[in-house]
């Protein structure tokens, strides 16, 4: 079979198929052979630039469509007890994290800001590590029910640089669709807070392909997000995934959940082409950026050639060989079994890497592609060559064969796709995945 039938057979199916945001998927992963030694992994990387993430996996609610490693409303003395287990990961990686220099920080979860204040200084007092430059950008995800003005001066002070809010619709009936409790008031309140106690940057999330959604309903979301004057937004598809409350309507089939795949591309077209003319700026198939937002002075970072070190039940890291995390679930149960797990390891454990997948030269090319293509900048067939003393589309031909039908062009070095590109991301992603990182993600048992 040719990568042209192919990629006319991915052309003729679902065009919303799987968020590629980073390979391979974290369902690929699995328990590894042996224990892998952290501190040996590390030594083998450049520790000039990596990103730092913290996952802290609480939430006030889950959303219906949430697959994210999470647990709602916490006991008591949970948050605490992961905090001390978060200390002694950390000081288990000190021969990394000591030596290393950090070009980005983000905060993520679940909800972080579910914390208290106290809680979240701890939080960044933890993190306050050596190799931290003063202009390193520094993200954190809240949502509209977990924010108050002591919460956000916070987080001022510790110099937060991006502030990103799910807020999914501003329509009361999506809203319910989405089985999330908000109110279109507390929403405007919560960014009212965040605007007068914080210069950070603020993201508002929003979802296309909810049931009983229209332009014109989508085009309002829009229009009230904008009242904000948002520096980014992103605009996500809904996606009903397995574990989650919408999906477990649609296994009961009680209730539509989502619209259709044609229906769905409409809205992103619409979407995309309000946020063009509204003097936004797309990044990716989901990011939109403020023309005019002021560019901030920051660390270089590479997403294809530098590392990220996750910390926290939850968080991935990658390395350039191995990427590695706790085991993931969505389920209640599940989640709770793994956090609970993370809370009582000793110090030792959190050295080695005990689950995740290794990267061949093939997948860490594959990797390579997959990260540069599916963002506007593109994919430098120079950087490429550089990396891996070879050509990136004779390795790929599948990059042949999308410029050859209008979704990519060659410009220079660059291979960039192109509006019918980009809007397809969710189907070439998977596409370019290998056949056994395929085979992995069908095997794996969600918990």
């Amino acid at each position: 079979m040719t990568s042209m039938q192919t990629l006319t057979e991915i052309l003729g199916g679902p065009v919303y198929q799987a968020y590629s945001y980073s390979y391979p998927h974290k369902t690929s992963y699995r328990t590894l052979q042996e224990p892998v030694s952290l501190k040996s992994v590390w030594q083998r990387e450049k520790l000039d630039s990596l990103f730092l993430y913290v996952h802290i996996p609480f939430c006030e609610m889950r959303c219906g469509f949430c697959n994210l490693f999470t647990l709602v409303r916490p006991t008591g003395e949970l948050p605490d007890l992961y905090l001390d287990a978060l200390e002694r990961q950390i000081q288990a990686l000190e021969p990394i994290v000591g030596h290393a220099q950090f070009a980005r920080y983000a905060i993520g979860g679940g909800t972080p800001t579910y914390l208290t204040t106290s809680q979240l200084a701890r939080l960044f007092d933890l993190t306050s590590f050596r190799g931290m430059e003063n202009n390193m950008p520094i993200g954190i995800e809240t949502s509209p029910d977990t924010i108050d003005a002591e919460k956000i001066r916070l987080l001022e002070e510790r110099r937060v640089s991006r502030i990103s809010m799910g807020v999914q619709s501003f329509t009361h009936d999506e809203t319910q669709m989405l089985a999330r409790r908000q109110s279109h008031t507390q929403v405007f309140d919560a960014i009212e807070i965040i605007r007068a106690n914080s210069r950070a940057d603020l993201n508002l999330d929003l979802i296309y392909g909810i049931a009983g959604q229209t332009v014109e309903s989508w085009l309002y979301s829009l229009q009230q997000a904008l009242l904000c004057n948002p520096e980014e937004l992103y605009l996500y598809p809904l996606y009903v995934r397995e574990k989650t409350g919408l999906g477990k309507v649609a296994d009961k089939r009680r209730i539509p959940t989502d619209l259709s795949d044609t229906d769905m591309l409409a809205l992103y077209r619409v979407g995309r082409d309000f946020l063009l003319a509204e003097g936004y700026q797309q990044v990716s198939m989901r990011m939109f950026r403020r023309n005019d937002a002021a560019e901030r002075e920051v660390p270089t970072y590479s997403c294809q050639e530098d590392g990220m070190l996750g910390l926290g039940a939850g968080a991935r890291s990658y390395t350039q060989t191995v990427h590695y995390s706790s085991e993931y679930a969505v389920g209640r149960h599940g989640v709770k079994d793994i956090i609970e797990h993370y809370i009582d390891q000793p110090q030792d454990s959190f050295s080695k890497a005990h689950y995740g997948v290794n990267l061949c030269e093939s997948e860490q090319k594959r990797r390579f592609v997959m990260q540069s293509l599916l963002a506007v900048d593109g994919l430098s067939t120079a950087a490429y060559t550089n990396r891996f003393g070879s050509d990136s589309t004779t390795d790929f031909v599948q990059l042949n064969t999308l410029v050859d039908a209008g979704l990519a062009v060659k410009t220079g070095a660059l291979i960039i796709l192109t509006a019918a590109g980009l809007e397809r991301a969710d189907s070439i992603g998977p596409w370019l995945a290998s056949d056994t990182v395929k085979e992995r993600m069908r095997e794996y048992q969600l918990k």
